[in-house]
């Protein structure tokens, strides 16, 4: 079956990196779009990045354009989530998704969902 699980979560100080890794078991992984969302309790799961296979598009929240950046290795069927700069604000669930083109930030648009990984920031 599909395996998407994440890793590299934490807690860091403001202004510190965590980088992000999201394997992908089971699908044929180059074939699809890959995203990574965020959810706060009580409020709704943000979108973060997505990449489609080929590289060529990637979507980015306005609230970390220029922080994170988001890559693939589909030799590795991996997903990354460099952030850098890191806010408080940025503290969530990070989790990783996979559905199919085209490349689109809508959460509906994912068919296959990891469990998550913490990152805490403090100030």
């Amino acid at each position: 079956q599909v395996q998407l699980v994440e890793s590299g979560g934490g807690s860091v100080q403001a202004g510190g990196s965590l980088r992000l890794s999201c394997a992908a078991s089971g699908l044929a992984f180059s074939s699809y779009v890959m995203g990574w969302f965020r959810r706060v309790p009580g409020k709704e799961r943000e979108f973060v990045a997505s990449i489609n296979w080929g590289v060529s598009s990637t979507y980015y929240a306005d609230s970390v354009k220029g922080r994170f950046t988001i890559s693939r290795d589909n030799a590795k069927n991996t997903v990354y989530l460099q952030m850098n700069s890191l806010e408080p604000e940025d503290t969530a669930v990070y989790s990783c998704a996979a559905g199919p083109p085209p490349n689109r930030r809508s959460p509906l648009a994912y068919r296959f969902w990891g469990q998550g990984t913490q990152v805490t920031v403090s100030s």
